[in-house]
């Protein structure tokens, strides 16, 4: 199923682009993304948070900063197929409510179906803490340490309908340490992906990205 590039429209200070981040866990990147646009005269603004995770702590930081935040649960039935279709479209239905123009994905740990990132393709970014297209997955620091690779690093990217293939944006580099493992690594390439995010949503919200 190809994608129809659509990027969203150039956000303003008085009428900021309105995103909804995804979440599934602390939402540490979502904290940083936040606490950018209101340190900042944003040209775009968090409006909504939504988890599939009702004991998210990213819920509770999002509701801090007083945003709208939301636990859209899994169903509750059997047909794996079914349910997430039915996830889907309770979120798009919340997404089209608030009025959402752009969705950054922000450790949120589900897989999206072509059927949802078709209509939302040039408008859903994700953010991965490897130089992508190497090490793509759940795992990825896991992955660098076991790879011996002594650079590392996060890709924000274009969303499309695969696992971590969407068209590169933009990177930044870490350097592995030789007595790295998953958690120290972790902590420095998260440091990084906290500045690179909000850059590269700057860029999208100003134009000057362009359609992939």
């Amino acid at each position: 199923m190809a994608e129809d590039w659509v990027l969203p429209r150039i956000g303003n200070p008085d009428s900021p682009l309105r995103i909804c981040i995804f979440i599934s866990g602390s939402g540490s990147g979502m904290d940083a993304l936040i606490r950018y646009q209101q340190q900042n005269q944003s040209i775009h603004q968090t409006v909504l948070v939504i988890s599939d995770r009702q004991d998210a702590s990213g819920l509770q930081k999002a509701e801090s900063h007083g945003c709208k935040a939301l636990c859209v649960p899994i169903p509750e039935i059997d047909d794996k197929v079914k349910r997430r279709v039915l996830h889907e479209q309770s979120i798009n239905q919340i997404l089209q409510e608030h009025n959402i123009e752009l969705i950054v994905l922000s450790g949120y740990m589900r897989i999206l179906t072509p059927d949802f990132v078709k209509p939302w393709a040039g408008r859903i970014l994700n953010i991965h803490p490897s130089l992508l297209p190497d090490f793509p997955g759940a795992h990825a620091h896991r992955d660098v340490l076991a790879a011996k690779v002594s650079m590392t690093g996060c890709t924000v990217h274009f969303v499309d309908s695969g696992m971590d293939t969407g068209p590169i944006i933009r990177q930044a580099k870490v350097m592995v340490h030789p007595d790295d493992d998953e958690s120290t690594l972790g902590v420095r390439v998260k440091e990084v992906e906290h500045k690179l995010y909000p850059e590269v949503i700057d860029l999208i919200a100003s134009g000057e990205i362009q359609s992939p």
